[in-house]
């Protein structure tokens, strides 16, 4: 499905420019992302970060002895993200002795990733919520756009995620705010909205009819890899080797243009290992009775080729595929 978004500044500018500094140098600001965290939570909660989620080896010891089990449930799976994610769960529920197993029951503790049902309260209807910083890869995405466009800007579009999605709609007004506060030479000039389920096919078509709508397009940003991918496909059947691609998540097909100096010149990665990681150890401070934070996230990661292969190994844990690391310049 292709929605057209009417263009607006976003009122997210006005907060962000108090974060980032007008006309920022993109290498500066980039650099700051990897330390901070820019998002809220899914009802406005600050966020703590990952590495204040803590199990010290008394109360590992007490987890183990519980024998008990765990049900994990992806929204989205079959990619490089949730398999990233899966990692990290299997490997923290081993070291506290937890089994996991394809269905829950009522009781169980409940932890999420990204974003919540409409009501849930923390604490009492759930643990808590592990997110990426959303908001800070949007910012990410955009610098690394500017920083590819050149001093002198230009004409850019959009790709976004037609849902009333939180992650998404994160990443999307950030991405528009920090243009909108930080670039005043570089104008959004059509964006397009995709549904799915078919988000690479929707993507190329969306970025399809930007492209012959405005020629002068140098760049378009996609909302994650997937629909990137899409705009890469579009790039190519319009005859367009020159076009600037930024996204969110470090997917393998987005990682290999970028290896090979293709058209995909930088991206906001996830850390979705470590994220299962976290959700994990929230799972047995639960069993323990332990107060947790609402809202937990992990920090923006800019990639850009210059540090692909050290991307790869933080949002993964592990080297790059032969495919990614065979393609490098």
């Amino acid at each position: 499905m292709l929605t057209r978004r009417t263009l607006m500044t976003s009122t997210m500018a006005l907060a962000l420019g108090a974060v980032v500094p007008a006309f920022a140098d993109p290498d500066e600001a980039l650099a700051k992302l990897q330390e901070t965290v820019l998002s809220k939570g899914p009802s406005g909660e600050d966020p703590s970060p990952a590495s204040d989620v803590e199990l010290t080896d008394v109360e590992l010891a007490k987890i183990k002895a519980m024998g008990a089990t765990a049900a994990i449930v992806f929204h989205y799976g079959g990619n490089d993200w949730s398999r990233a994610q899966l990692s990290g769960l299997q490997t923290q529920f081993a070291a506290m002795g937890i089994e996991l197993i394809a269905v829950t029951d009522a009781g169980a503790k409940l932890v999420f990733m990204d974003n919540i049902p409409a009501g849930f309260v923390p604490g009492t209807d759930y643990v808590s919520v592990v997110s990426a910083d959303n908001c800070g890869n949007g910012v990410a995405t955009a610098h690394l756009m500017a920083k590819a466009l050149g001093p002198d800007g230009g004409e850019i579009g959009l790709v976004f995620h037609a849902a009333d999605f939180f992650v998404t709609k994160q990443r999307y007004d950030a991405f528009k705010a920090t243009i909108a506060s930080d670039y005043p030479n570089i104008t959004i000039v059509d964006e397009q909205g995709i549904g799915g389920p078919d988000f690479s096919g929707d993507a190329e078509k969306a970025a399809g009819a930007m492209l012959t709508s405005n020629p002068n397009i140098m760049g378009i940003w996609a909302v994650w890899d997937e629909p990137a991918e899409g705009v890469m496909a579009a790039a190519r059947a319009n005859g367009r080797a020159d076009l600037i691609i930024t996204t969110v998540d470090l997917g393998e097909n987005v990682a290999i243009s970028m290896a090979t100096g293709g058209i995909s010149k930088g991206l906001g990665a996830q850390r979705p290992n470590d994220a299962g990681v976290v959700e994990a150890k929230l799972a047995g401070a639960a069993l323990l009775e332990k107060d947790a934070p609402d809202f937990v996230a992990l920090p923006a990661l800019p990639v850009a080729e210059d540090n692909l292969l050290e991307a790869w190994e933080k949002v993964y844990s592990t080297e790059a595929t032969n495919n990614v690391k065979l393609s490098m310049n």
